[in-house]
């Protein structure tokens, strides 16, 4: 049976274990697996760009609900001005030892949830966000997305990792395992080739938050 959609998934699950009485549980290995994803998986088809505006005196940013890794923060006013990833106490640092400050941002940490910038904006600007986003989770009212859609492998040996401890197979947690790690090898090794080579680069426009 090819996997094409959330229902085939949860077919195929069963069918890899021989068993047909998993109708109520194989939702859950989908969704454990899929939070393993998040994890693991780092593809260009994940890069999205936000575009907000950090407000004069407001020294934090929203981080979007989708957002799993930052790749780059940069102030786009006119040129462009990459923000320096720092540590929560080496921001906490330089507001003790400057004042607090105002001006034009130069670093970011995460804080509170959110991205928090010093100095604190002295004017409006605007910001650019390049980030990896959550894959879509499946459901049935979202049968398939581009994971399932072009790595059907993962998902499938993903949700067999999560099978074995609800169903005591550990004899078989090792082999669902190694497949899943190779699948997700193969498939970020891909996305980096991709990258390199300059093809397939697109990116999908939304607002923060």
């Amino acid at each position: 049976m090819s996997i094409t959609s959330y229902a085939t998934l949860q077919t195929a699950i069963g069918d890899f274990l021989n068993r047909d009485d998993l109708t109520s549980v194989a939702p859950t290995f989908i969704q454990l697996a899929e939070a393993q994803i998040s994890r693991d998986v780092r593809h260009w088809r994940m890069e999205t760009r936000a575009e907000a505006t950090i407000d004069a005196g407001d020294d934090y940013i929203q981080i979007p609900n989708d957002w799993v890794e930052t790749i780059r923060i940069n102030l786009s006013e006119g040129d462009t001005y990459p923000l320096d990833l720092i540590s929560r106490a080496a921001l906490i640092d330089k507001r003790s030892g400057a004042q607090n400050t105002s001006g034009r941002p130069r670093y970011y940490t995460h804080a509170d949830s959110q991205f928090r910038v010093y100095p604190t904006p002295d004017a409006d600007y605007a910001v650019e966000l390049l980030y990896y986003a959550a894959i879509p989770a499946l459901s049935d009212g979202n049968p398939v997305n581009w994971l399932l859609t072009y790595a059907p492998d993962i998902y499938l040996y993903g949700s067999l990792v999560h099978s074995a401890p609800y169903l005591v197979e550990d004899a078989r947690t090792a082999t669902w395992s190694q497949l899943y790690a190779a699948a997700v090898l193969r498939l970020n090794e891909e996305s980096e080739s991709a990258r390199m080579s300059g093809s397939g680069l697109t990116m999908k426009v939304r607002g923060l938050g």
